[in-house]
C-alpha cells in the first residue's frame, strides 16, 4: 500500500456578507462542486460562533471534521472575508524521494499558516487592482438593498494564484 499525505480538496473565499466569492477544487475533475459548496456554507456558523471570543489572531484553525477524512480550516481576515481550506487527508501519494513525506503524516494548524497567509497575499494584491471593487461582490448594496447577479470573483490572475497555493501547500511546507 503506498503511503499519502494530506492535500487541500478545497480552497473557498467568502465575502463579510457570507455570500461565496471564489470556490477551487484540487483536482477539480475529481471532486464534486455542490458538495463542497454546502460544506462551506456548514462552518460559517461556526466563524459567527467563534468570533466573539476571538482576539487579534485571525487563524481559527480546526473549524469542523467532517470525516475521517476531511477537515476543514478557517482564516478571517480584517475586512472579514473568510478563507476557508478544506484538507483532504488522503490526498495524494507521497513522494518517495521526500523523507517527509514518507513516515505517516499528521496535520497541524500551523501546517496550514503559510497557505493563509499565501490566500491573504493573494486577496491583498487583488484589491490593490484599481479595477476591482470589492463592493461588485456584495449581495447587498450600499443603502442596504439586495443585488442580483454575480458577486463571483472574476479575476484571472487572482484565479491562478488560489490554484497555485492550492497545487503547491503540503504539511511542512514553509513558504507558498
Amino acid at each position: 500500500m503506498s503511503s499519502r499525505v494530506p492535500s487541500i480538496a478545497c480552497i473557498g473565499v467568502i465575502g463579510r456578507h457570507n455570500n461565496p466569492l471564489h470556490i477551487s477544487l484540487f483536482p477539480a475533475e475529481e471532486r464534486a462542486p455542490l458538495e463542497y459548496q454546502f460544506l462551506l456554507s456548514s462552518c460559517l456558523d461556526i466563524f459567527e460562533a467563534r468570533l466573539p471570543h476571538k482576539t487579534v489572531d485571525q487563524d481559527f484553525g480546526l473549524l469542523q471534521a467532517v470525516d475521517e477524512r476531511l477537515a476543514m480550516y478557517g482564516w478571517l481576515t480584517n475586512t472579514g472575508v473568510k478563507f476557508v481550506v478544506v484538507v483532504d487527508m488522503e490526498g495524494r501519494p507521497a513522494n518517495p524521494l521526500d523523507a517527509k513525506s514518507s513516515a505517516a503524516v499528521g496535520l497541524r494548524d500551523a501546517d496550514l499558516k503559510p497557505a493563509f497567509r499565501a490566500l491573504q497575499t493573494a486577496y491583498i494584491m487583488l484589491l490593490r487592482n484599481p479595477f476591482y471593487n470589492p463592493d461588485e461582490h456584495s449581495p447587498i448594496t450600499a443603502n442596504g438593498e439586495q443585488r442580483y447577479g454575480s458577486t463571483q470573483i472574476t479575476s484571472k490572475k487572482f484565479i491562478q494564484e488560489i490554484k497555485r497555493i492550492g497545487d503547491a501547500w503540503a504539511p511542512g511546507v514553509n513558504v507558498i
